[in-house]
Order: structure tokens, then C-alpha cells, then sequence
């Protein structure tokens, strides 16, 4: 897709680098930044080269132009009516590229590294919502990235374990990300960042991809610092299958498909490669692998063997993946407790307990905040804090956006949003504007856009140093026996995580879940 408006070249001539690949020419922009879009950090994974380790890029002879933005992974496409409508993206399965952002004063200085989110089957490094311009502009060089998405970026199959080297399959998404790291690594200096100070970020599974590189010692060196927004590998929804049962879904995807073996599999169409999202459907997602991950992650915390890097976490104060659900009043709000937890369901109801309606769609909101999200990057705080001694900082976002009057999205409700799942990326990254690039869908505050620089301000402080604290923003540093946080709210102040008694809670239902209790999931 084209560069967006933002992006635009402007009269005087454009910048030039070399990497190690060859010359490539950026594009300057109105802003007096430079921006570097749509350069290979890897082969295209196509053909033979689908399901298999990402493969280094080649060179080429004279200039490549890195003007406009390369196509995003395979994936199902957004409605224009949707939150986050990015344009009538071009798809591929040639996608692995990056883009950087920086400007001609920045030498030697910190790098970000944001891996974009979208639950590892959607989303692209061309969304405006992840664009760079604004925190190059407070000091720090910025890249993004694609990464394989869906089967492709995940697909585990007995057939892919025993033609690897390391006799495993799964995780190729991952192994793209520390392939862009590794491309960083050799290339991020003739941009002006330094290749010692690299502070990898992302939200949503962009988060969970961070939590998997400081538990993965693949990554080991490639990053300094780590910041995780909304999405964890520790506990949640979203705990790692073991290769063996990942390799089981792997067959029950083959048998969707009726490819009779992987080399049938791999000479079927890209757009043929989907997952059904039904409940009986194949399970397709992270895979604790033995290779990326000789442990799970837990272990691998619990033997102080992670990455140890100063980390910056945290988690939006409306956000939920399932739980109860919408809650229609009182009795509703009990009947499905009861379903939910079962003969758990007087404890609940005893941490969350409601005597009206409204309580009772409040507490449910909490509830599945809780139990889908502040769990899991709770459990990422203390077992880094328990296992390893870089300082951590954390957070609440709890501030609802400005939407527009009278404007219709066919994904959210902008009377009950709150402060959503994503909601506080645009305020990290300085990209409010990134919503009304085709439409109109927010009425953004002078307030708004003075909360998001000192947000981004105190990114680039983090990256600078591991200490997120600026002029704006003051932090406590977490400490699991206090259990304070920043909350970036209407203002920015002093705030808690939740409960402790509460995640304790859902974590207990995990465990007997897990272990053929009465409560399932």
C-alpha cells in the first residue's frame, strides 16, 4: 500500500543508508523526520520455504527504494466501518519487512522495537495506529515489523518436526521476530540507534511475543529492555500447548483442509490456510517447542533463566477476552457466575459481589478484566520480580477516548468502550490521528494530545534507561508486596493492581481446570 499522508516526501533530496543487503533510499518527511518502509529483513517464506525457519534476505545491486510500505501477512481483512480500518491493505505471503523511523539529529540513541498485536492472526506493521513518526521524533529510533500470522506463522505437524534441525515445528512467527531483532542488531546503527540499547514493545499478542523473548535464550543479547502492554504468556487465556498435543491440531488442521501431507499443504494457496474459528475447530497458536522454549515458561522464569531486562507492564482498565460476558442484570449476572465457576461460585461472588443490576455489569467487567488479563501480566510482574533483578514498572490505562459525536463502529460501542483492549496504544506511539485517516471516528481533546506526548516521552525515557520516569510522569516501582501502579487515567496518579485475592482466585480455577476439576472452562 502507499506511504501514508503522514509519510510524504518533501522537496529536498531523500535519505541514503547502506545496510548490509545494499544501498536503499528512505523518504523525508514534512515533519523533518525520515522514515525506511517495507525493507526485507528475511526471505520471502514461500513455496519450499513455508513452515520452515525465516531465511536471510538477499542482496541486490544498486538502490532499493524504501518508500512505500510492503504487504501485510496473509489474514482476514477489516470492514471500513471497523475501529482500527487500515485501508484496502494489499496482502502476501511475501511479507516479511520492516520499517524504521528516526531523524538526521538522532546518533547513538535508544532503539523500539514494537511488535503489532491482533490475537497472532490479524494486524501488520503498515497500520497507522503503529506508526513511528512521533516517538522518533522525542528520540528514539522506531521499527516495525510483520510476522507470520495464523497457521502460517504457527502450524505445528509431526511431518514439519522431522524435517527440521532441531526437530520441532511450530512457532515460525517467533522465529521471524528474532530474525527482524537480529536484523537490528547488524543494521539499526546507520540510522542512528544503538544496537546496545534496544527496548522491544508491543501490545496484545505484540505483548505476549515480548514475554515469549525474555523467556526464549534464542533472543538472548538482541534486546535491553521490555515493554508489555496487554498480553502475557504466564497465566491467562493464553498458556503454550506442549508439541506433542500442538502437533495433534496441526493433523486436525490438515484434515480441515484434505491435504493428504505437508508437501500437499504447502502447494495449496495461502488464502486456503485458515483456521476455522469454531469451537471444535484445531488449535493453532504459540507451542512450547522445545527449541524456542526448552521449558515452559514458567519454568524458565522459576530458574531465573529469562532474559533479565528492566521491564515496563501493564493493562487497560476495561479490557476482557470472554469471561461472563454481557451481563443483562442481577439474576444474569449469578446464573452465569454459577455456570462459570461452578461449586467456586460463593467464592466469586464473594470477591465481585453486586446487590443491583448495575453492580452487577460492573463487577462482570471487572471480573473479566481480572480473570483474562491482569492475571496473566500480574504473574509476569512477580515471577520476574521473584526470579530476576531488573526493576519493573507498571500500570492502569483507564482512559476512555474521545469519539466522535454520533459516529457507528461495528466492532465497539463508544458509550460503553471505557478504556478498551488497545485503546492505550495510540497515546504509547503519539498516533491519535491514525483514527480519523479515513474517516472521522474521534474528537480528540487538546488534554488528549498533551497525556499522549508524555506518554510517548516517558517510552523513549524508558528505552533510554530502564527508568520510565520523565517531567510528566512520576512511577513507583513495583514492588508485589505494596502492588502499586501508575494509572493513566483522566490524569495520571498513584494506583493498585487489583486484589490479590482475586487473581490468586482465577488462578486456582485455571489449575483445576487444567487438572480435571469440576470447573472448566
Amino acid at each position: 500500500m502507499a506511504a501514508s499522508a503522514s509519510a510524504a516526501p518533501v522537496a529536498k533530496q531523500n535519505p541514503h543508508v547502506t545496510l548490509d543487503q545494499g544501498a536503499i533510499e528512505g523518504i523525508g518527511m514534512s515533519s523533518g523526520g525520515q522514515a525506511y518502509l517495507g525493507i526485507p529483513y528475511a526471505a520471502p517464506p514461500v513455496r519450499d520455504l513455508r513452515w520452515r525457519d525465516p531465511q536471510p534476505p538477499k542482496r541486490w545491486n544498486g538502490t532499493y527504494h524504501a518508500d512505500h510500505y510492503a504487504p501485510q501477512c496473509t489474514q482476514p481483512q477489516r470492514g471500513v466501518m471497523t475501529n482500527q480500518y487500515s485501508g484496502a491493505e494489499i496482502a502476501s505471503e511475501d511479507c516479511l519487512y520492516l520499517n524504521v523511523w528516526t531523524t538526521a539529529a538522532l546518533k547513538k540513541a535508544p532503539v523500539i522495537v514494537y511488535i503489532h498485536g491482533g490475537g497472532f492472526y490479524v494486524g501488520s506493521s503498515s497500520m497507522a495506529l503503529y506508526g513511528g513518526e512521533a516517538v522518533s521524533r522525542e528520540g528514539a529510533v522506531f521499527v516495525n515489523f510483520n510476522y507470520r500470522l495464523g497457521a502460517l506463522g504457527f502450524l505445528a505437524h509431526p511431518e514439519l518436526s522431522a524435517e527440521s534441525s532441531h526437530k520441532s515445528s511450530g512457532n515460525y512467527a517467533f522465529l521471524d521476530q528474532i530474525a527482524a531483532l537480529q536484523w537490528v542488531r547488524r543494521n539499526i546503527a546507520r540510522f542512528g540507534g544503538d544496537p546496545d540499547n534496544v527496548t522491544i514493545a508491543g501490545q496484545s499478542a505484540g505483548s505476549m511475543s515480548v514475554g515469549a523473548l525474555q523467556a526464549s535464550p534464542l533472543a538472548r543479547g538482541l534486546f535491553h529492555r521490555a515493554v508489555g502492554m496487554s498480553g502475557a504468556v504466564l497465566d491467562g487465556p493464553s498458556a503454550m500447548a506442549p508439541l506433542p498435543d500442538a502437533e495433534k491440531e496441526g493433523v486436525k488442521l490438515q484434515a480441515y483442509l484434505r491435504a493428504k501431507s505437508i508437501t500437499e499443504l504447502r502447494a495449496l494457496p495461502a488464502d486456503r490456510i485458515v483456521v476455522p474459528r469454531i469451537a471444535a475447530g484445531p488449535k493453532i497458536g504459540p507451542v512450547q517447542d522445545g527449541y524456542l522454549f526448552p521449558q515452559p515458561v514458567e519454568q524458565i522464569f522459576a530458574q531465573s533463566a529469562q532474559n533479565d531486562v528492566p521491564l515496563l507492564l501493564g493493562f487497560t482498565h476495561d479490557e476482557s477476552f470472554g469471561g461472563l460476558g454481557p451481563i443483562q442484570g442481577l439474576e444474569d449476572y449469578r446464573a452465569k457466575a454459577k455456570a462459570k465457576f461452578g461449586e467456586q461460585v460463593s467464592t466469586f461472588l464473594s470477591l465481585y459481589p453486586a446487590s443491583n443490576d448495575e453492580q452487577a455489569r460492573m463487577q462482570a467487567r471487572a471480573a473479566d478484566r481480572d480473570g483474562t488479563m491482569a492475571v496473566g501480566m500480574d504473574s509476569w510482574a512477580r515471577a520476574q520480580a521473584a526470579h530476576g533483578r531488573s526493576r519493573i514498572f507498571s500500570y492502569e490505562f483507564s482512559r476512555a477516548h474521545s469519539f466522535a459525536p454520533g459516529v457507528v463502529l461495528t466492532d465497539l460501542d463508544p458509550a460503553t468502550a471505557g478504556a478498551y483492549h488497545t485503546s492505550e496504544v495510540p497515546f504509547w506511539l503519539g498516533t491519535l490521528d491514525s483514527f480519523n485517516q479515513f474517516r472521522t471516528t474521534r474528537a480528540w481533546t487538546s488534554e488528549d494530545r498533551l497525556f499522549s506526548r508524555a506518554m510517548t516521552r516517558s517510552l523513549v525515557a524508558f528505552a533510554r534507561t530502564g527508568d520510565p520516569n520523565s517531567a510528566d510522569l512520576h512511577w513507583p516501582r513495583y514492588d508485589p508486596s505494596s502492588r502499586t501502579l501508575l494509572e493513566l487515567g483522566k490524569a495520571a496518579g498513584a494506583g493498585n493492581w487489583p486484589d490479590a485475592r482475586k487473581l490468586d482466585f482465577f488462578r486456582s480455577v485455571a489449575v483445576r481446570s487444567v487438572t480435571g476439576g469440576a470447573v472448566r472452562d
